[in-house]
C-alpha cells in the first residue's frame, strides 16, 4: 500500500534520515517507535510532503508520489494527523470535520465518523478548542478520515492524553482498520500503545530503522532498553 525506498531527508546541512526503506501493506497497522529527536516527525512530514526529500522514493498503491505537493498526496489517498493535532480551535467539531473535504460533504461520511467517535456527535457544536486533549485527537483522526484515505499517518497520537483515552484510541484505530481496510502508520514513544495497537513494530534510532518485529515476536524488555538509551 505504501512503500518507502532509500529515503533521505535533510534539515539544512544536517542529514536527519540517511537511508530508510520499509513497506506497510493494506490493512496493516505499522508502529514506528523511538525516543524524541530520532527522526519520527521528520519522516512523517516527508511522507505527506511538508518537507522535501533529498533522495529515494515514496510509492503509494504502486504510484510514485515523491516530490508531489501535500494536497496531491491527500487527493491520492494519504491522510496525516500531525503531532499536537492542530485542530482549528475556533471552529465547531462539525466544521473541523469537514474542513479538509473537497466538494460536497456526504452526510454518510460524517455519520460514519460519529459512529466511530460518539463523543464527537455529542459535542458537534462545541468549539474545537474547548475539547479535552483526547477528544481533540479523536477529532483530528475523524477529520483525516473524511478525505477517505487508503493510508493514515499518525504522528505521536498519545501525546498529552490520559491513559484511559489512549486505550480508546487504540481500540478505535483497530476498528477503523478492520472497517475500512486502511493502512495505518503510527509514530510513537509509548511502547504500551504500540503493543496494544500495531501488527508490526519498527524501532527508529538517529534516523535509521534498527529493529523490526511482528507484534507476536516482540521482546518488550529489549525494546524498552533501546528506548531508554
Amino acid at each position: 500500500m505504501i512503500s518507502v525506498e532509500n529515503l533521505q531527508v535533510n534539515y539544512g546541512q544536517s542529514v536527519v534520515i540517511p537511508n530508510m526503506s520499509f513497506n506497510a501493506e493494506q490493512g496493516e497497522i505499522l508502529g514506528i517507535i523511538g525516543r524524541n529527536g530520532m527522526g519520527k516527525s521528520t519522516l512523517f512530514r516527508a511522507l505527506i510532503g511538508m518537507i522535501p526529500t533529498v533522495a529515494g522514493k515514496i510509492i503509494l498503491n504502486e504510484n510514485e508520489i515523491t516530490g508531489q505537493p501535500s494536497h496531491r498526496r491527500v487527493a491520492k489517498g494519504v491522510a496525516f494527523v500531525p503531532q499536537g493535532r492542530m485542530i482549528f480551535p475556533y471552529l465547531s467539531v462539525y466544521e473541523n470535520l469537514i474542513s479538509g473535504v473537497a466538494g460536497k460533504v456526504r452526510r454518510e461520511a460524517v455519520e460514519e465518523i460519529y459512529s466511530l467517535f460518539p463523543v464527537l456527535q455529542e459535542m458537534r457544536n462545541r468549539k474545537g478548542g474547548n475539547l479535552s486533549g483526547g477528544q481533540q485527537q479523536q477529532l483530528a483522526i475523524g477529520r483525516a478520515l473524511m478525505t477517505n484515505p487508503s493510508v493514515l499517518l499518525l504522528d505521536e497520537p498519545t501525546e498529552g492524553i490520559q491513559p484511559s483515552i489512549i486505550k480508546d484510541i487504540s481500540r478505535s484505530l483497530r476498528e477503523i482498520r478492520d472497517l475500512k481496510k486502511l493502512t495505518i502508520v503510527v509514530s510513537e514513544q509509548v511502547l504500551s500503545f504500540v503493543l496494544d495497537t500495531c501488527d508490526n513494530i519498527m524501532v527508529i534510532d538517529k534516523g535509521k530503522l534498527v529493529r523490526e518485529d511482528r507484534r507476536s515476536d516482540v521482546d518488550a524488555d529489549q525494546i524498552k532498553q533501546m528506548l531508554a538509551v
